[in-house]
């Protein structure tokens, strides 16, 4: 293939089927031939081929990545509980780090556990790996952001401003966090520069690596587990906040017991190295490490055998003031990692728990700033996380302590107007009742206060039982809305009576538990159950009582009310949502047309369980009358012949 070569007449010839020729004429010239339909067909196949692999390649990749993600969605709130308790492990996992150093009492001598050493990293890594995932979501998570001088807040969901969003807020400390540094100093630094004698030198390298990592660790993890995310918070439940607290209270005598021992036995190698300088002992420096193991020689024999070195793995001595890390000592000398963490958590437990009461620390700097800090987050502990406990507490006998005021004031009530016993036993009951059935609270004022939309798609969610019914199912989703955001929930006992015989008609029931019996005058009996209607005759009674106006609207014609021709009786306590006559005028005045049609009228005639019964009874009726009337005939033609 031969580019860009110049044409005799000056021309560039850019066609991949330029060739060059062999006559003295040009020789040395680029000259266009036509293509023919076999080097067309080469080339498709070439270059063709190639095309459509980087295609491939590139709509994999691009399948590979995932769309903006909206932070409302369900999957988003599941990885934000996963993430949140990945982030407790990992703010756990850390401070065990420290449990790996022990002294070696025999040789007097700081040792590594490495056999401890490898679950922790691996563990470590894992973890490492589930927040780097979340990294990588962030630049597909649309965020909310608020407009520059408006409170309105808009969900962002361009990908180049999301990117850019985190890249400019958290992500270089989110990077920090998730460089696997203690990693890769225990797996090949220590092992490769400090391997017979780094035993004090690791411990001072794993403590910086895990310190520097662990503030921003802490200062990205806790809003986590808090319980709260960008986009919401995690863990909606009153019990899931509390089992929170609690667990960030652990977490922190965790840490407050994992540096002590890690201090502390910062200060039995600072005891050794003072022994060191005291015993004359040429090369002891050396001994105070036994990196991985240790080696027979005289001068190590002499170190051993030391007095004051054996003295400083008992606190007890005198030989060294360890002050608060007294209890400690004893902590080090052992390779038990559950004894040894076990009594490290009991410890700040019980510092958090006292404020350091029962601490007298040495004069040595370090010792008196970790008092310090273990006394100021006592107080931030009992002031924030005990707190929020004693409301979760509060909380939740606030609902018993309602109903206790309102059972007094129920009596008091009652004590006043000198109700008799069978009328407050009644009383106490239905309240007991209403107040299981509504957990205390006032729906219709919580659904004020929402958007028209929210409040109408909300009524479509707990009404929605209203479409199981044949008289509803015809109807469109307007009505099925006007007759939904006019119902109210009602509550009746057994033995209760709804409706008696000559009666107003004042509402019709919607059953949602319980049953009922009706009752005709002529002895019908009909048992309504669970998505049963009852009073569905004032429907019926609303639509042939009305007619159209002079102005074309729809007005009442005068007449009498509708009156009951049944007995409706509670057989269990039942619950129901009731809609009154006056908003049923009003729907069917809205909506004449619709509910005017024969397959909603046939519905509402031979669908409804009491229409039923009266026409089955008409029907009888009026098929012995019929039998009466052709009995009576036929007698009176045998009589006339």
């Amino acid at each position: 293939m031969i580019g860009n070569i110049h044409h005799p007449q000056g021309l560039i010839c850019n066609n991949y089927f330029c060739i060059r020729v062999g006559t003295h004429d040009n020789a040395h010239q680029g000259i266009p031939r036509t293509p023919t339909r076999f080097d067309q067909e080469y080339h498709d196949d070439i270059h063709g081929d190639e095309e459509d692999f980087v295609k491939k390649v590139l709509s994999f990749i691009s399948s590979c990545i995932p769309k903006v993600i909206s932070p409302h969605s369900k999957r988003v709130k599941q990885w934000n509980k996963i993430i949140a308790i990945f982030c407790l492990v990992a703010i756990f996992l850390d401070p065990l780090f420290f449990f790996i150093l022990y002294v070696q009492k025999d040789f007097n001598c700081i040792v590594i556990n490495w056999t401890r050493t490898i679950p922790l990293v691996v563990l470590r890594s894992l973890n490492a790996l589930v927040y780097f995932l979340n990294i990588l979501l962030q630049f597909r998570l649309a965020y909310l952001s608020a407009s520059t001088g408006s409170r309105v807040i808009d969900i962002v969901d361009h990908p180049k401003e999301i990117a850019m969003h985190y890249l400019h807020s958290y992500f270089l400390l989110d990077l920090f966090v998730v460089i696997p540094l203690s990693q890769i100093i225990i797996l090949f630094v220590l092992p490769k520069y400090l391997d017979s004698s780094g035993a004090n030198h690791s411990k001072n390298l794993i403590s910086v690596v895990i310190l520097v990592q662990y503030i921003p660790r802490l200062f990205r993890f806790l809003p986590l587990l808090i319980g709260q995310s960008p986009a919401g918070i995690i863990f909606e439940s009153a019990w899931a906040s509390c089992t929170l607290n609690l667990l960030i209270f652990m977490l922190s005598g965790h840490i407050i017991g994992s540096c002590w021992y890690l201090f502390g036995l910062q200060r039995v190698n600072q005891c050794l190295l003072d022994a060191c300088h005291n015993a004359n002992i040429i090369g002891c420096m050396k001994y105070v490490d036994c990196g991985k193991g240790h080696s027979s020689h005289q001068t190590q024999d002499l170190w051993t055998n030391n007095v004051n070195a054996t003295s400083c793995l008992n606190s007890l001595s005198g030989a060294f003031y360890y002050g608060i890390y007294a209890n400690v000592v004893r902590l080090t000398t052992g390779s038990n990692l559950i004894k040894k963490y076990l009594y490290a958590l009991f410890w700040g437990f019980q510092q958090i728990s006292t404020l350091a009461g029962n601490l007298t620390p040495s004069d040595f700097e370090l010792e008196v700033l970790f008092t310090m800090i273990i006394i100021g987050l006592g107080l931030l502990l009992f002031a924030l996380l005990i707190g929020n406990i004693q409301n979760f507490l509060q909380s939740l006998g606030q609902r018993t302590l309602e109903m206790q005021l309102r059972s007094r004031e129920v009596e008091q009530w009652m004590n006043q107007f000198h109700l008799s016993e069978d009328l407050r036993k009644r009383i106490r009951h239905a309240e007991r009742y209403n107040w299981m059935a509504t957990i205390g609270m006032n729906a219709q004022m919580f659904m004020e206060n929402m958007p028209e939309d929210l409040q109408r798609d909300i009524r479509r969610h707990l009404f929605e039982f209203i479409k199981k019914i044949r008289i509803f199912s015809l109807m469109d989703e307007p009505i099925l809305d006007a007759i939904c955001e006019r119902l109210r929930q009602k509550v009746y006992f057994k033995r209760s009576t709804i409706l008696h015989p000559g009666d107003l008609v004042e509402k019709m029931f919607f059953v949602l538990r319980g049953e009922l019996k009706s009752i005709g005058e002529d002895g019908t009996r009909v048992f309504l159950t669970e998505r049963d209607a009852c009073g569905e005759e004032l429907l019926v009674w609303c639509l042939e009582n009305s007619s159209v106006s002079t102005d074309g609207k729809k007005a009442w014609l005068p007449g009498p009310r509708l009156l009951s021709r049944r007995t409706v009786t509670c057989l269990t306590n039942v619950e129901v949502y009731s809609i009154g006559a006056a908003d049923l005028e009003a729907i069917t005045i809205r909506f004449t047309r619709f509910l005017r049609n024969p397959l909603v009228q046939r519905a509402l005639r031979f669908e409804s369980p009491y229409l039923r019964s009266v026409a089955a009874t008409r029907i009888q009726v009026a098929w012995r009358r019929y039998w009466k009337r052709q009995l009576i005939r036929a007698l009176s033609q045998e009589n006339y012949y």
